[in-house]
């Protein structure tokens, strides 16, 4: 039986850019909200979309995925624009991040199993500078759309994102129907559920 990883090494080498090079477009929409110094954990990043996109706000960025492809290419589009981001391998289910040392975390898609969603949450929360911002989007539970997982199991709703970050000031938590248009693996409408959140 293929493994998740091994997946999504598959995933990726079918075309490069699979969710585009363009930031996330929930990300991009906090913009003049979030920080342009410091650093950054991006947790589950894929291909660098996001993580290049905080690079070139002059945050020191660090990119977590456990699909090597995929990093390669998160090296390949930040050194297009002349920046550096720090990648590691891993499985963000189990990798455990330095304690707060981050101004900003973000999440994007990262779609976990129910037993792997609550320790990397946790671990996201902990990664937390005092005053620092977290970022997430992730496929939401109920009507299904054009993409995202099939099954409920690694998709989240507002209470499950309310409970997992108890520890953070909620700026803003929304749930509803988007378009996305993120290359072609987040092509279509979509039910999703979007986070904005601060650690005191």
């Amino acid at each position: 039986m293929m493994s998740w990883r091994d997946r999504w090494q598959s995933r990726y080498g079918e075309a490069a850019w699979l969710f585009g090079r363009e930031p996330n477009a929930y990300l991009r929409s906090l913009d003049i909200r979030l920080p342009r110094r410091g650093r950054a954990l991006s947790l589950g990043e894929g291909e660098g979309r996001n993580a290049v996109w905080l690079a070139a706000r002059g945050l020191a960025v660090t990119a977590v995925d456990f699909a090597p492809i995929a990093l390669a290419r998160v090296r390949a589009l930040a050194a297009e624009g002349g920046l550096a981001v720090e990648t590691i391998e891993a499985d963000v289910a189990r990798w455990q991040p330095p304690e707060a040392a981050f101004d900003i975390v973000t999440l994007i898609f990262l779609q976990l199993s129910s037993d792997e969603r609550v320790p990397a949450h946790r671990a996201a929360m902990a990664a937390l500078a005092p005053g620092g911002l977290l970022v997430l989007e992730a496929f939401a539970r109920g009507e299904r759309g054009a993409c995202g997982p099939k099954s409920d199991d690694s998709r989240y709703d507002e209470a499950m994102l309310r409970a997992d970050f108890a520890g953070l000031e909620i700026l803003e938590l929304l749930s509803g129907t988007v378009l996305l248009e993120e290359g072609a693996g987040h092509r279509g409408l979509a039910r999703v559920v979007r986070l904005f959140a601060r650690r005191g």
